[in-house]
């Protein structure tokens, strides 16, 4: 082990030392410490107890720390603070600009425990007003996580989207007369994305021409027939030359998935070269089908037996549910917010659903922030008529699965999104019942985001899926799809069950400012691919469908 190596294990004792507040003298000699084995004159490794004593800044029981590290990686008093440590936390210990003490706020005043968590709150603006913090702060942190997310290899669907639009733009104006598609996992609107795939009729020579000419590529590995290089944030680029002949043929499979291209072949193992994707299925006896669906989970019987839906586009949505404003923790204002909805985006309603008042860390609204928001909605109605603005709250589920209003306030919303926001640490059926209890609750109209995962850093909490949503099917609950691109949830393999089961989805934003509502385009994009279509989006109904359909729930 290098002496870098130790001084760093130095340097995180010396930082959770400061996270639980231990002796700040003690502290401060553990970070020494670390900069002083850093700087050794010789390798501990080959040094002995007394030898590393004799040197400036490291008694003895920092040598014998040192021993202990060689041999086995580390030492108790730093075992007893790491068992003390959720994973999560000391993972943001690896983020520049973030110490302990301002850990010590997320974690202990905040209740965030993982990166992802953290980056989140960050996009929802939940860190600017906590003590220690601020705007800039907080976007100082928010990059810094993406930029650690990146150094892992893997995306958000949405973070690499402009940057693929371009290349493929730049590609088409510097050779107009080629065929050029982006394919792969980005072309099925894939949520998590590893590289950006290319297929063009131009030829490697060409290809490399291109790059060496356009700034801020590299490129890592090329052969006869493809080229793989990296942008400077990190994004993997692969592209696949072919020709005129074959360019249709070899669109087709390098977008399906192995499943979806296996179940083709055996209709057909030589699949023909045609001069279209149309035409090729066609050949095959099957309707042309979405690359979205192209994820080999039944969408070729659904060709078979013609039942392939019409997918939802994002022209279909008429108005935007679930979204917050600067009575809880957004950032714009309900005024702000609506009249963007109707101004920019051509929508006929928007559903405000700030917190409710369980959650103090997102300055939930107490009942007479309610009554003030309702007054001013009543307001904005009359102001910007005929465009409507429901009122709805998200309400947290309790851990018994209750919702945190009681029945005479909760039965006053036009409609109710009812959210988990803490305690997701519970076992499967724990959390199922909660979701279900939550559910039978007749003033639940929507249930937010099923499972709280966080793309790349949060799995979400167990359930039992097929529990929940036939529960939603029973009572008549719609399921969110959150379109945020960190949540991305319902997640879109289960989607078919609930359609299947007969359940309305409803695409969702989770806005917290005016630019948040575009979001929805990428829950769009998730509901295409678990096969939503209009008739069965909430969103997508008209505003006069939607009136009767939250009065006739509340009835």
């Amino acid at each position: 082990m290098e002496n870098k190596a130790i001084a760093k294990v130095f340097k995180l004792y010396s930082q959770l030392m400061e996270l639980f507040n231990d002796n700040p003298f003690r502290t401060k000699a553990m970070a020494s410490a670390s900069f002083k084995i850093d700087k050794l004159p010789f390798p501990a490794v080959d040094a002995s107890v007394d030898q590393l004593s004799t040197q400036p800044g490291i008694g003895k029981s920092t040598a014998e720390k040192i021993i202990a590290i060689l041999e086995t990686g580390s030492f108790p008093e730093l075992d007893n603070l790491v068992g003390k440590t959720p994973p999560g936390v000391l993972a943001m210990l690896t983020i520049k600009g973030l110490g302990p003490k301002k850990i010590q706020a997320i974690w202990k005043d905040l209740g965030i425990e993982s990166i992802g968590e953290l980056l989140y709150a960050c996009n929802e603006n939940r860190l600017k007003d906590a003590k220690g913090f601020g705007l800039k702060t907080q976007e100082e942190i928010r990059k810094a996580i993406e930029f650690s997310n990146a150094n892992q290899g893997l995306f958000l669907y949405a973070k690499v989207e402009k940057r693929a639009s371009t290349f493929l733009g730049d590609l088409v104006s510097r050779f107009p007369d080629q065929q050029h598609a982006l394919t792969g996992d980005f072309r099925r609107k894939y949520e998590i994305i590893a590289s950006i795939d290319i297929l063009t009729t131009i030829s490697v020579q060409e290809i490399v021409a291109f790059i060496n000419d356009t700034p801020g590529y590299t490129i890592d590995e090329q052969s006869e027939a493809t080229v793989h290089l990296t942008d400077e944030l990190g994004i993997r680029y692969h592209i696949q030359g072919t020709t005129e002949e074959h360019f249709a043929r070899d669109l087709l499979f390098s977008t399906g998935n192995d499943t979806h291209i296996q179940t083709l072949r055996a209709i057909q193992e030589n699949i023909p070269a045609l001069s279209s994707e149309e035409a090729i299925y066609s050949a095959l006896g099957l309707p042309y089908i979405e690359p979205e669906l192209r994820e080999g989970a039944g969408e070729i019987d659904w060709a078979k037996n013609g039942d392939l839906p019409q997918l939802i586009t994002y022209a279909d949505l008429k108005g935007s549910l679930h979204n917050h404003s600067t009575y809880s923790d957004g950032v714009h204002s309900l005024e702000q917010m609506a009249t963007y909805c109707k101004e920019e985006l051509g929508l006929s309603y928007f559903g405000i659903c700030d917190h409710s008042k369980t959650a103090v860390y997102a300055s939930g609204l107490g009942i007479e922030r309610v009554q003030e928001q309702w007054q001013e909605i009543e307001h904005l109605n009359s102001k910007l008529a005929p465009f409507r603005i429901f009122k709805g709250i998200e309400s947290d589920i309790l851990s018994d699965g209750s919702l945190d209003y009681p029945d005479e306030i909760l039965a006053k919303f036009d409609f109710v999104v009812a959210s988990i926001h803490s305690n997701l640490r519970m076992e499967e059926e724990k959390a199922t019942q909660r979701l279900i209890t939550a559910i039978e609750n007749p003033h639940t109209t929507i249930l937010g985001h099923p499972t709280g995962r966080l793309l790349l850093s949060r799995p979400g909490y167990p359930i039992d899926y097929k529990k929940v949503i036939d529960a939603c099917a029973a009572n008549q609950v719609v399921i969110e799809i959150n379109a945020n691109p960190l949540r991305l949830d319902l997640d879109w393999r289960w989607q078919r069950h609930a359609l299947e089961k007969g359940v309305l989805l409803s695409i969702n934003p989770d806005a917290h400012r005016t630019e948040g509502l575009t979001d929805m385009q990428y829950g769009v994009y998730v509901a295409r691919k678990g096969g939503l279509s209009p008739e069965r989006c909430l969103n997508a109904f008209s505003l006069e469908e939607i009136e009767q359909y939250f009065a006739k729930k509340k009835r």
